[in-house]
C-alpha cells in the first residue's frame, strides 16, 4: 500500500472514545475510501499517554482498545494503525494492528522502537518535534537492526518557540532519501502544544493547505486526525479535521499527487 503508485491516507479519531464511535467513524471512512478510490488506513489510539494534563481523557486502555480495533478491522475491512508507548505492549498490539506507531515524543526510545520492529509488523516512526530530519536516520537504523525493513517515517512539525510548530517541507524530501515511504501528518503539524494551559490548542484552518502542499512536494501518505464533531472530540479536537469535509480534501490530494508523480516521472525520463 505505501510506496506504491498512489497516495494513501491515514485517518481516524485521535483516541478511541467508544466502540460505537470508532465503528461509526470507520464505516464512514471506508465509504469515503471506496468513493474516492484513495487507499485508507484507520487510526486511533487506545491510550493517549502523552496528554498535557493527568485529568484529560486517555482512552479505554490496551485490552479494551485492541478489541475495538479488532472489530473495526473485521467489520470494515480497513487496515488499522495505533500507537504503543511501552515495549511490553508491542506483541499484543501486533496481533491486531497492521501498523505499530511510535509517538513523536518517544521516537528516540530504543527499546520501544526495537520491540515494535521485532513484531515484524509495519512500524511508523514519527519524527520527534525536537529532531532534524537527518537525525531520523539513526532512529531508522534501530528498527533495521532488529531485521525489520517495513518502516514508515512521518513528519509532524518541528518545535518553533513556545507552544508552536512549523512544517518544513524540505524535511519530506530529506527523509525520502532514507529509502522508506514518507508520511506528512497534517493535523499534528498545526497543533499548538500546551497552548490552552491544561491542554493543547490547534489551528484547524491550516490542515488542508499544508496537506495539499505536502502532496505537491511528494509524499507516500497523508496522516489526518478526523472527527465527526471536532469541537466535541475528547482529544486533539482543535487540530482535528471535520469528517464531513474529508472526501473533498482527499480528492484534492489525489489530483495533486497524480500531477506530482507525473512531473517527477518526466524529470527522470
Amino acid at each position: 500500500m505505501f510506496g506504491g503508485p498512489s497516495l494513501v491516507v491515514i485517518a481516524g479519531p485521535c483516541v478511541i472514545e467508544s466502540a460505537d464511535s470508532s465503528l461509526r467513524h470507520a464505516e464512514r471512512l471506508a465509504k469515503i475510501s471506496h468513493e474516492t478510490g484513495v487507499g485508507l488506513v484507520f487510526k486511533s489510539s487506545f491510550d493517549k499517554a502523552n496528554r498535557t494534563s493527568h485529568t484529560s481523557f486517555r482512552g479505554p486502555g490496551l485490552e479494551a482498545g485492541i478489541r475495538v480495533l479488532e472489530r473495526v478491522k473485521r467489520e470494515t475491512g480497513l487496515p488499522v494503525l495505533t500507537d504503543i508507548h511501552e515495549p511490553d505492549q508491542a506483541t499484543m498490539v501486533a496481533e491486531v494492528a497492521d501498523i505499530l506507531q511510535i509517538p513523536a515524543l518517544l521516537s528516540r526510545q530504543t527499546d520501544l522502537v526495537a520491540a515494535a520492529a521485532r513484531t515484524g509488523r509495519v512500524v511508523n516512526i514519527k519524527k520527534g518535534q525536537f529532531l532534524a530530519p537527518w537525525e531520523m536516520k539513526p532512529v531508522i537504523a534501530k528498527a533495521e537492526a532488529c531485521g525489520n525493513r517495513r518502516i514508515l517515517v512521518t513528519e509532524r512539525g518541528f518545535s518553533f518557540g513556545y507552544n508552536n510548530l512549523v512544517s518544513d517541507m524540505r524535511s519530506l524530501i530529506i527523509m525520502r532519501r532514507f529509502g522508506y515511504p514518507v508520511i506528512f501528518d497534517a493535523t499534528h503539524s498545526v497543533q499548538l502544544p500546551g497552548s490552552a494551559g491544561d491542554r493543547s490548542g490547534g489551528q484547524r484552518e491550516f490542515v488542508a493547505p499544508l496537506a495539499r502542499a505536502a502532496a505537491a512536494v511528494g509524499v507516500d501518505a497523508v496522516f489526518m486526525e478526523v472527527h465527526e464533531d471536532p469541537d466535541r472530540a475528547l482529544s486533539d479536537g482543535p487540530n482535528s479535521y471535520p469528517l464531513d469535509r474529508l472526501a473533498g480534501l482527499m480528492r484534492d490530494l489525489q489530483r495533486i499527487d497524480e500531477l506530482t508523480r507525473k512531473a517527477e516521472s518526466n524529470v527522470t525520463e
